[in-house]
C-alpha cells in the first residue's frame, strides 16, 4: 500500500520525493532484510506474524528487485526532468502494487514465464 500512496502522490504533484520512502525501504529490505514499513506494519497485526502465510523468500526478492528498479528509473527521471519516463515508470509500479493488492502478482508471473522459458530452453539443448 505504501508503494500506491506513494505513486499516487508522486504523480499528483508531479515529484519523485514521495517515491524514496518505498525505494529506501525496499533498498533496506534486499541489502540488510529490515524493511522499516514492515515493521511498522507488524505493530497492527491481529494475529501472532508466524501465523500468516509465508510468502516464498526468491519470489519476495524478485518483486523486490523489479520495484527497485522501477522506482530508481522514476526517481533518476524525476531529477533529470525526463517527464514521460517518470511517469510511465511511476505508473508501471503503482500499477503493479495495486494489481497485487488486487489478488495478482505480475512480478510471481514474469518469474514463472521466465522459468518456464528457461527449463524448455535447456530441456530442447539436451535433445
Amino acid at each position: 500500500m505504501t508503494i500506491v500512496i506513494s505513486v499516487v502522490i508522486s504523480l499528483i504533484t508531479q515529484s519523485a520525493w514521495m517515491l524514496l520512502i518505498p525505494l529506501v525501504s525496499c533498498l533496506l529490505s534486499l541489502f540488510t532484510g529490515f524493511n522499516p514499513v514492515l515493521a511498522i506494519v507488524k505493530k497492527f497485526l491481529t494475529k501472532p506474524a508466524n501465523e500468516y502465510a509465508q510468502e516464498d523468500y526468491d519470489q519476495l526478492q524478485f518483486n523486490q528487485w523489479l520495484a527497485v528498479g522501477f522506482l530508481l528509473i522514476a526517481t533518476i527521471s524525476f531529477f533529470m526532468n525526463w517527464g514521460i519516463l517518470f511517469n510511465i515508470a511511476t505508473v508501471m509500479v503503482g500499477l503493479a502494487a495495486l494489481i497485487a493488492i488486487m489478488g495478482f502478482c505480475i512480478g510471481c508471473f514474469i518469474r514463472f514465464q521466465y522459468q518456464q522459458w528457461n527449463y524448455r530452453r535447456k530441456k530442447s539443448a539436451e535433445q
